[in-house]
């Protein structure tokens, strides 16, 4: 994401107060045509959550436009902090988006994360991620590629997960944080910034 886009999401939070009015149906498919149709981004983020989430949640762009306003307390964003590789024609797919779909305690961490500020929570909230990531340094946020990671294993490209950030990132001081084995793991562990990282189907589809 460039500092645009970063800081762009950061206004998301006020959109999950201002938004009620029903919205179509999640679609069940891709819709075709353009990737920068409301149609499409519409499907490429509610389709980070399960369809029980997703056909009631409200949809917002990378520049805070509502896209389809929601009904059930969840908002889908796209959330990759590097930006668009291709502007004029939209996301390459929803992978590239990388979507999420939070409630309101959940973009209180993503709003804390992309500020550098100590996320303040309520309680513990989970993020979907079902279209997966670009790619993490799994010991430090905020890291853009690979080569700038201060240890190139600790790369993880992800597929499709589920993520639980905690009230009290200590709480996640016993799961492990090795994240080839399949199991739910950690990531950032030691910083305020600690989730645990929760593996779906196809979760190493990305991984080199």
């Amino acid at each position: 994401m460039t500092v645009k886009l970063g800081y762009s999401i950061l206004a998301v939070i006020f959109v999950f107060v201002v938004a009620g009015a029903s919205g179509a149906l999640a679609q069940s498919g891709e819709p075709a045509g353009p990737h920068t149709s409301a149609e499409w981004q519409i499907w490429a983020y509610t389709t980070a959550a399960p369809s029980f989430i997703a056909e009631n949640a409200t949809a917002v762009d990378a520049n805070n436009n509502v896209l389809r306003a929601g009904t059930n307390g969840w908002t889908c964003v796209p959330a990759n902090p590097r930006g668009m590789a291709d502007p004029e024609n939209g996301w390459r797919d929803p992978h590239e988006a990388m979507p999420l779909c939070g409630d309101e305690e959940g973009f209180k961490w993503v709003v804390a994360y992309l500020s550098g500020e100590t996320p303040e929570l309520e309680r513990n909230t989970f993020i979907w991620m079902s279209h997966g990531d670009m790619g993490e340094d799994n010991t430090t946020p905020l890291v853009m590629s690979q080569a700038e990671a201060e240890d190139p294993d600790n790369w993880i490209m992800s597929g499709p997960h589920l993520m639980m950030m905690p009230k009290d990132p200590s709480s996640l001081d016993a799961y492990p944080t090795d994240f080839t084995s399949g199991s739910p793991y950690t990531m950032f562990a030691g910083t305020d910034y600690a989730h645990l990282m929760i593996p779906m189907e196809n979760y190493y589809d990305y991984q080199q």
